[in-house]
């Protein structure tokens, strides 16, 4: 008698299908970012690095913070009386730990970018857009803390496509023949001003046990925002 014990979860076929279909979304997506560097003026080789380092860290989280709060919870003892037991609730404090960290991948990796870009402007003497960009900055933080929203248990959330849209406009108003580079350090730093940093009260009392400022990695909103807008401006 033939018994089959091992049945795969899908057929041959379809999981080719599926390997085939991320291995194109990866190229596409690593395309989109070597791309987005490229118009930055970043070197291929830097760029390829710093997309190799994205990956790779999008795994690695610094822990930088520890917050510790006190919340009301409800216990319950038992008490005995002539030999029966009784369940009695009673209000207690119970202690929670949120460790606050930095993703290499989601947030170093993109603010060692805008400090390549800020060094840059500052080395071409071109200060007005230098200017230009940290106003850009400003009004990007304010309105991406205005629609950032914190979630019980996981941490700041807020529309994908909000920042890098709204980057994309400040580009083109305030580019001053280089919108790219407006829009992304207004992007990157708009989300982790506004989103993250001006939240930092709010996170020790959502309940999670580690928020990470870029923890979602390489697809986290602080990296994605800015190569959006690149790409869009």
């Amino acid at each position: 008698m033939n018994r089959r014990y091992f049945f795969p979860p899908l057929t041959w076929p379809f999981l080719v299908l599926i390997t085939a279909i991320f291995v194109l979304i990866f190229m596409f997506f690593s395309s989109a970012v070597l791309l987005a560097f490229d118009r930055l003026g970043i070197p291929p080789q830097v760029a390829i690095t710093l997309f190799a380092a994205a990956l790779v860290g999008s795994f690695i989280n610094i822990p930088i913070a520890e917050e510790v709060t006190y919340e009301p919870v409800i216990r319950v003892r038992e008490v005995g009386f002539f030999g029966v037991i009784y369940p009695v609730p009673y209000f207690d404090w119970e202690e929670r730990k949120t460790v606050i960290a930095v993703n290499v991948g989601g947030a170093l990796v993109p603010l060692s970018v805008v400090v390549y870009e800020v060094v840059r402007l500052i080395h071409l003497h071109q200060y007005h857009l230098l200017l230009n960009t940290l106003l850009a900055v400003f009004i990007a933080s304010l309105l991406s803390n205005a629609v950032a929203r914190p979630v019980k248990g996981l941490g700041i959330a807020m529309p994908s496509l909000f920042p890098p849209l709204i980057a994309v406009l400040l580009g083109w108003v305030l580019g001053d023949g280089n919108p790219t580079v407006v829009a992304y350090v207004s992007g990157t730093l708009g989300v982790l001003i506004g989103a993250d940093l001006m939240n930092w009260n709010k996170i020790k009392r959502l309940g999670a046990p580690m928020v990470s400022i870029g923890g979602a990695g390489t697809f986290d909103g602080i990296f994605l925002a800015g190569i959006i807008a690149v790409l869009l401006v």
